[in-house]
């Protein structure tokens, strides 16, 4: 399903939205983490794929490999801690903390007694958890029915309580505001609420250092206004779409890309906002093997960035996320092998399903100039699922990615 949002505008990044979210905010982010133990060293790859942007008569595709942004193997690995650190640097504003201390655990003493919790369907409970261990505060993650062993295991690992609940994602996110308005826990959460958006504000700010990284990656041809005619962005509550397209929209301006959200078809509150005009809810199951995409209320915070700024909203099935899963994996002579998860896929699994459709892909000059930059926003962070869905584990896909990476250095 397609929709083309007839509210979107090109024009200078509004100082409204710039005094929330703005490129400086994610430099400094990614300044604190840095020397964060939990984040491996330097910027992710930016991944050429000139083989499958002739097959999908493209000018080129481009991937930025979040899987290779820390152990926890998603870009969530930006938001949940940059949100602890910028909630405690509030909490103990008298204290003046510097903020790589906290990270490095150097004010574990004063914040022993501080509870920090999340909902989430795997990954932003995982960042959350290794970021608390680090600073040295409590952690309990809940978690819905529909998340694995898994990934609970993976989020147990750094010491959090676990909370099962029944029900889906939103039922999660009710249980965890009800818990943190009990216990007097502090939340930190990836969506907003009424009077609830510092803290989902300061998540999208961290995942826009996304978009620092890439400014420093890749520069326009002479030519060119921008290096990017279009943005593939997973949707989800609307948080990385937001996160990212304001750091397009307010380095590019009038010229920035094409940005297409994409959602599974069971989970599509975003292209129902921009139906409606307002953040709304899915018309699904919110049941998808996209599991960081099955989310049934879009965040309205986000939506304030998404409903300016995005071109196109679609969706697409769960086969589609696998089949695009299945290309990277495999590789060819011209493309390395990737590994990409489930919900890393789906914008691949949108390009793929556009290219099918001339009058849609024509709408928004998806053509053979253009070029298209894809976010791989996670690795394999449920790898026995990965491997039952691919054919073949994460860790064999990765020894043919240095393969070949191996044999165009000779």
């Amino acid at each position: 399903m397609l929709f083309a949002n007839p509210r979107a505008v090109r024009c200078a990044y509004p100082q409204a939205l710039q005094q929330m979210l703005n490129v400086q905010g994610a430099r400094q982010s990614l300044h604190w983490l840095s020397q964060w133990s939990g984040l491996n060293h330097g910027a992710t790859p930016l991944i050429d794929l000139p083989g499958l942007a002739r097959d999908l008569g493209l000018g080129s595709i481009q991937l930025k490999d979040e899987s290779q942004r820390s152990p926890l193997g998603s870009f969530k690995a930006l938001g949940a801690p940059v949100a602890l650190v910028r909630l405690i640097l509030r909490l103990h504003a008298r204290q003046s903390f510097d903020p790589i201390a906290v990270l490095a655990g150097h004010h574990a003493g004063q914040l022993r007694g501080t509870t920090v919790i999340c909902a989430t369907d795997g990954n932003h409970g995982r960042a959350l958890a290794a970021a608390a261990r680090s600073v040295g505060c409590a952690c309990v993650i809940v978690l819905h029915a529909k998340v694995s062993v898994e990934r609970e295991q993976a989020i147990a690992e750094y010491g959090a309580t676990i909370v099962r609940i029944a029900g889906n994602y939103d039922d999660s996110v009710a249980e965890a505001r009800r818990l943190a308005a009990a216990r007097q826990w502090h939340l930190v959460s990836d969506t907003s609420f009424d009077g609830d958006e510092q803290v989902p504000c300061d998540v999208m700010q961290g995942y826009g250092g996304i978009v620092a990284e890439i400014e420093a990656q890749c520069v326009a041809m002479p030519d060119q206004a921008c290096p990017f005619t279009h943005v593939f962005l997973q949707g989800g509550v609307g948080g990385l779409a937001a996160g990212i397209a304001s750091g397009f929209w307010q380095v590019y301006g009038e010229h920035r890309p094409h940005f297409i959200v994409v959602e599974p078809e069971q989970a599509d509150c975003l292209l129902q906002s921009a139906r409606q005009g307002r953040a709304a809810s899915t018309t699904g199951a919110v049941d998808s093997v996209m599991a960081g995409l099955a989310c049934g209320d879009a965040s309205p915070l986000a939506w304030r960035f998404l409903e300016p700024s995005v071109d196109l909203f679609m969706t697409v099935r769960d086969d589609d996320a696998v089949a695009a899963m299945r290309l990277l994996a495999a590789g060819s002579a011209q493309d390395q092998p990737v590994v990409s998860g489930e919900s890393g896929a789906a914008g691949l699994a949108g390009l793929t399903a556009l290219r099918t459709m001339p009058a849609q892909a024509a709408a928004c000059v998806l053509n053979a100039a253009s070029r298209v930059l894809l976010i791989s926003t996670e690795g394999a962070t449920a790898p026995a699922l990965y491997e039952s869905l691919v054919g073949e584990s994460a860790d064999s896909v990765l020894r043919r990615q240095q393969q070949w990476i191996a044999a165009q250095a000779r």
